[in-house]
């Protein structure tokens, strides 16, 4: 499998423990990045890290991710099964994911954090989604159109004559606008390729 690198995150900086990650472990490899997105539980960490922003302690995450996979609301949540997810992000899968760079995990503090490698991980996942149309190949479109419109408008060719070249611009205009603005509320509900608050958990967590 290809090892293409992804994002860097400059210098070193802090890892478990008070500990801090080495040069050779601030590049984001597809490998790694796959391995990530393989496991729902890793998944849920990096979305629930884009929406908030934050630091976010492992309790909470614990507490979410138990609740979700127990199909209960969080209050119902027990401390046995708390407890089993709180285990695992710590001792599995926040290590592997601070290795990578893409998170920031201060197992004394019990907190975990996005790094400026998450965003390009958010970028890349909206690239490979597959079975849309990208957003580039969209955007050519609407320049091809537009250059058509515009041209047509310009050149006095029929049917643009029909319709006044200032309201060919102003299309034109609103267009571009309206996919800007629609691109961008897109990118943020799905980020990391996760609508809203809605995560899929394998059946086998682990």
């Amino acid at each position: 499998m290809s090892t293409t690198r992804m994002g860097t995150v400059g210098g070193v900086s802090p890892g478990e423990g008070g500990t801090t990650r080495s040069d050779s472990r601030t590049e984001l490899t597809e490998d790694e990045l796959f391995g990530m997105l393989a496991n729902s539980r890793r998944r849920y960490i990096l979305h629930a890290l884009a929406r908030e922003e934050r630091p976010v302690e492992i309790g909470e995450l614990s507490t979410e991710i138990a609740a979700r996979e127990d199909d209960v609301s969080v209050a119902e949540v027990t401390s046995k099964d708390r407890k089993r997810v709180y285990t695992a992000l710590q001792q599995s899968h926040l290590p592997k994911m601070d290795e990578t760079g893409v998170v920031d995990f201060d197992k004394d503090r019990g907190t975990v954090e996005p790094t400026p490698t998450l965003e390009d991980v958010e970028v890349y996942i909206d690239v490979v989604r597959g079975r849309e149309i990208p957003w580039s190949d969209y955007y050519l479109g609407l320049s091809v159109l537009v250059a058509v419109t515009l041209g047509g408008a310009g050149l006095g060719v029929a049917p643009f004559t029909a319709v006044p070249e200032m309201a060919w611009i102003t299309f034109a205009v609103v267009t571009l606008t309206f996919s800007a603005v629609a691109h961008r509320i897109y990118a943020k509900r799905s980020r990391l390729g996760i609508e809203g608050d809605h995560v899929e958990f394998d059946e086998d967590t682990v």
